[in-house]
This record gives structure tokens, C-alpha cells and sequence, in this order.
């Protein structure tokens, strides 16, 4: 039988619900969700005046297993649990020791690893302990393609809505960097005026600072629809503002949604719905661009394009590029996109 793959939600909706497990392994490349879990943890189960004697917080760098696992079999003072979180694990070393204390944890403990950047061997002991009497979470990096979904869904816990075209400007300007991303969220509902409820593109060039009209959202557009004039536009804007329209962060999109696209040539059902499911994608209005995309590049085309940027890619970082600077690389390559 296969073994739970625990989720965010899943974890904190036990955790509200007061059911505990004594050992939370929280691993993966991205940081958010482990910072998330472990805050929630150390923020919810003890009382503040119960957290004097029984919330322990050390660093993999000052510390070793066996100093954990002492802390951990410590009982816990004028309180049902004492907490343990141990932060930056992955500079642990001989961390599989931990199996030792996993044969007979303390149920009064709640022992807290956090390993970020990296994961457990799962075919390893420890793994195997960890799912048997905890929870082993993985926070894995989260698709581009996911990002506008994760916007909208972040800020309408908070209440307010998003142009779809607002969520698409922030997802490509701060990128997958979801503790960055989500303080640029923050930065805007804060900003918001108090009868405001929706966050627009006017809103965001304002707070964030990135053009509504020019950005890499508008460029992928006017690619799209193969207009020639507002891609020159852009490109144009972007070689007079390079600090907030970095050539790599441009190139990265372009690059993502060519090969999206690539991909949607073998999707079987060529619907909204079967691109969405095909790439991923949490909301199906993603799935027009490439839809329009598919009518106006062919594949033979797309693979073209993707060299392109590969080359571009190359050329920007000083390989066989001796003379162009950015922008005209960037314009080359709309160039050869386009024609």
C-alpha cells in the first residue's frame, strides 16, 4: 500500500484539530511551505507562557543527533507537549541516527526537522521510520505555469480578486520565489485603499513598479498575436529600464511557453480544458494563449524558436557575443521569432 503524501492543508487542518504526530520531517527545494509548517507549529500548540519551558529551537550548524534526541526525550514542564523544531537539518550530519529515537518517540514531544534545499532518501531506514510514526512532507518547487492560480488563491483567502492579467504580471516579474512573491502580495494588500477590493494592473504599477503596458506579460502577447510594432515597443522600454526588465527573466519566460507550447502539439484533445490538463495548469483561461499560439506558429517552427532563444541565452551571457548588447539580442530574437 502506498504511502500518504501528505499536503500543506492536510498537515495544518490536523494540527488545528489538535491531532499531533511526534516527529513533522519537512524537506524539499522549496523553503515557503517548510517555514510555513514549522511557524504554524511553533506559533499554535503551546501556550505563550507554556513556550517558555517547552519550545527548544536550534540549528543544524550548533547542533548533532544526539543533542536532538536528547531534547526530544525531555518531558515537558507544567505543559500536555514540549515543541522541538531544528532548523537548517540538512547541515546535520549521520541524521539517519534518528531512526533510534523513532523505534519509542515520546507522544508528549513534537519534534520538528526542517531540511530545506534537498530531500531524504526515501529508500533509506529513516524514511521509512519517519512515515511510519510521523509525517514526511515534501515542498517541492512550484511550476510557472502555476503561479497566477497560486496569486489568485492567496489573495482570495484575504478576500480580494485579481485581473487575471495582474496575476500574470506578478507571477513573471518576482518569478517561483513564493516567500518573495507572497511579501510582494502582502506589500499590495496592504497598499490597497480600504473600499478597494480588487487588485488591478494601474495598482500594481504603481506598488510593484512594473509597467502595465510594458512588461514581459505584453510581450509574450504581442508575440502571440504577432505584432511586430508593440514587441519593438516593448523591447524598446525594456533596453531603457534594465533593472526591472533583467533580459534572463525574459528569456526564461519566452523559453517556458515555447516549449509549453511544443507540448500541446501532442496534447490528444486539443480543448481548453485538455491543454490545462496536459500542462498542468490550475485555471483553463491559461490555455487561450496557447490555443492562439498553435494557429499562428507551427512545430516546426516552435522547435526553431526554442533554439532561438537557446542561442540568445547563450549570447547574453558572453558566449561567441563580443559585440551585441541586450537589446539587441532581445531584438534579434523577437525578429526571428516573428518572421
Amino acid at each position: 500500500m502506498a504511502k500518504k503524501e501528505f499536503t500543506y492543508e492536510d498537515i495544518i487542518k490536523d494540527i488545528k484539530a489538535k491531532e499531533y504526530k511526534p516527529l513533522y520531517y519537512l524537506m524539499g527545494e522549496e523553503p515557503y511551505y517548510i517555514d510555513l509548517i514549522s511557524d504554524y507549529i511553533t506559533q499554535n500548540v503551546l501556550t505563550e507562557i507554556e513556550k517558555e519551558f517547552n519550545l527548544t529551537v536550534v540549528y543544524g550548524a550548533d547542533v548533532d543527533v544526539a543533542t536532538i534526541i536528547n531534547a526530544a526525550k525531555r518531558y515537558p514542564m507544567m505543559s500536555e507537549y514540549q515543541v522541538v523544531v531544528v532548523k537548517e537539518a540538512q547541515n546535520i550530519k549521520n541524521l539517519d541516527e534518528l531512526s533510534f529515537y523513532l523505534q519509542k518517540p515520546l507522544n508528549s514531544t513534537i519534534l520538528v526537522i526542517c531540511h530545506k534545499h534537498g530531500v531524504l532518501d526515501r529508500r533509506k531506514k529513516l524514511a521509512a521510520e519517519i512515515e511510519k510514526k510521523g509525517v514526511l512532507f515534501e515542498s517541492k518547487k512550484i511550476k510557472d505555469t502555476m503561479l497566477p492560480g497560486f496569486i489568485t488563491s492567496y489573495l482570495k483567502r484575504k478576500g480580494i480578486d485579481i485581473e487575471q492579467k495582474s496575476s500574470a504580471m506578478i507571477a513573471d516579474f518576482v518569478g517561483a520565489d513564493l516567500s518573495r512573491l507572497t511579501g510582494e502580495l502582502e506589500k499590495l494588500v496592504i497598499t490597497l485603499p480600504s473600499e478597494q477590493k480588487r487588485v488591478t494592473p494601474e495598482q500594481i504599477e504603481k506598488n510593484i513598479g512594473i509597467s502595465k503596458d510594458y512588461n514581459n506579460f505584453e510581450l509574450k502577447n504581442a508575440l502571440i498575436e504577432k505584432n511586430v510594432f508593440k514587441a519593438n515597443q516593448i523591447i524598446k522600454y525594456f533596453a531603457e529600464n534594465p533593472k526591472t526588465n533583467p533580459i534572463q527573466v525574459t528569456l526564461s519566460l519566452l523559453f517556458n511557453f515555447f516549449s509549453n507550447l511544443m507540448l500541446t502539439y501532442y496534447t490528444p484533445e486539443k480543448s481548453e480544458q485538455g491543454i490545462a490538463q496536459q500542462l498542468g495548469l490550475k485555471t483553463t483561461w491559461q490555455s487561450k494563449d496557447y490555443l492562439i499560439a498553435m494557429r499562428k506558429y507551427s512545430g516546426v517552427k516552435v522547435m526553431q524558436i526554442i533554439g532561438e532563444i537557446r542561442n540568445c541565452d547563450a549570447k547574453s551571457k558572453g558566449v561567441g557575443n563580443n559585440t551585441s548588447d541586450n537589446e539587441e539580442l532581445l531584438r534579434e530574437l523577437v525578429y526571428n521569432i516573428l518572421h
